[in-house]
């Protein structure tokens, strides 16, 4: 059923769990309080998502399988980078099924995606093009014409803007079939005529190795793992690691990893009940053997102790000042 709506989330948590059809694990790495608001709508066959973000982050993304996305950025400075990529203007790129990609901001971002089932999009390619669509097998960067670019753009921004001031006009049936059919005839054309911005091999290689790394820190984030053991976990070399992490995230290995941990350690203290817990306890629960180095790295990032922290109501906890003097 056609709808949409519009939401501002000041905590990141609470947006990541809001986000529908792509699942995002975020690490903040710029100073100042989150803020992002997040557009959706939906139309008959298609989804359309507009987030707008005022903090840098990393985000490991996971994509629902069930559909193909489009996805582009509302605004060229600072550049958004997708796999280590930047998205330069009139740029888009089209995923694979269920892709697993990392998404890196250096500033405020405004990004956008597309998704509709494979069936429906192999039948609007043929029908408006006079040839199926392919589906990629991975992502790829694409330069449509500027023109054919701007118009794809032009329209998703219009119907963002009708999800967030008239939700009641977008709903019906009429209204969302006319916004869908431009859609559908500018995605088609961007996806039909466009150039590709391809990736290589050793591309590929690396975002495999990125995302055994981040199955390795879901399964053994707890623990106190030294890179030879983390490389081991992932298979590969610590050089090639720490060259895919500076490609993909703009950092070290090490520095990831504590921001992942001191991460999870800032979600637990916040819902332990202080009566019970430690912040003892919670830090060796989340890798951390030396106590005071993770105090002092806990209070440098968040700016407050994991103890005040550990002391306040959910919904009173500062969010990170700068993950970069982690």
């Amino acid at each position: 059923m056609p709808g949409g709506g519009t939401s501002t989330f000041t905590d990141p948590n609470d947006y990541q769990a809001n986000l529908r059809e792509a699942r995002l694990d975020l690490v903040l790495t710029g100073a100042g309080g989150f803020r992002a608001r997040l557009t959706w709508a939906t139309l008959h066959q298609f989804h359309l998502l507009r987030s707008e973000e005022e903090l840098p982050r990393i985000a490991y993304v996971s994509l629902a399988p069930e559909l193909v996305f489009v996805g582009f950025t509302e605004r060229a400075d600072p550049p958004m980078l997708w796999d280590g990529d930047e998205l330069q203007p009139g740029e888009i790129i089209i995923h694979s099924r269920a892709e697993q990609f990392h998404q890196r901001t250096t500033g405020p971002s405004r990004w956008c995606l597309i998704g509709v089932a494979p069936d429906h999009l192999g039948q609007y390619g043929a029908a408006l093009s006079g040839r199926p669509l392919p589906l990629p097998a991975a992502a790829r960067i694409l330069r449509p014409a500027s023109r054919h670019a701007r118009r794809l753009v032009r329209l998703h921004a219009q119907a963002c803007r009708l999800a967030e001031t008239k939700p009641r006009v977008l709903a019906h049936p009429e209204v969302a079939r006319a916004i869908e059919q431009g859609i559908i005839q500018a995605l088609v054309t961007c996806l039909s005529t466009a150039r590709t911005r391809g990736n290589g091999i050793g591309k590929r290689h690396h975002e495999r190795i990125m995302v055994r790394l981040e199955e390795a820190l879901a399964e053994h984030l707890g623990q106190p793992l030294r890179m030879p053991e983390l490389c081991a976990l992932i298979g590969a070399t610590d050089r090639t690691l720490r060259s895919c992490c500076t490609e993909f995230l703009g950092l070290s290995p090490s520095q990831y990893v504590l921001l992942r941990r001191l991460k999870q350690a800032r979600r637990l203290l916040r819902d332990a009940d202080p009566a019970t817990a430690s912040v003892a306890e919670i830090a060796r629960e989340c890798g951390f053997i030396q106590l005071g180095r993770f105090a002092g790295a806990y209070r440098t990032l968040f700016g407050e102790t994991p103890s005040a922290t550990l002391r306040q109501q959910p919904e009173s906890a500062l969010t990170p000042k700068l993950a970069e003097s982690a």
